[in-house]
């Protein structure tokens, strides 16, 4: 999914963003933006799922927790 917005103001470390039909605000991390951002910009977010991400997250949640386990269980 793509979804266009433009950097209505900034607020401190924060970038206001307004979606394209104007009903929606969204703050935003400043330093995730572009170097050069400003207020006017347009810009556009593609939204997609990461499934093999997703996977290693849940593997490495696991093994943590199996280790944990592990431990306790010896001690």
């Amino acid at each position: 999914m793509e979804t266009n917005f433009t950097i209505d103001r900034f607020e401190e470390d924060k970038a206001v963003l307004i979606t394209d039909d104007g009903r929606k605000t969204f703050i935003f991390p400043k330093n995730f933006l572009p170097a050069d951002a400003h207020e006017g910009m347009a810009l556009n977010f593609n939204i997609q799922s990461l499934p093999e991400a997703e996977e290693a997250k849940r593997k490495k949640a696991k093994d943590i927790l199996n280790e944990i386990l592990n431990i306790e269980g010896n001690g």
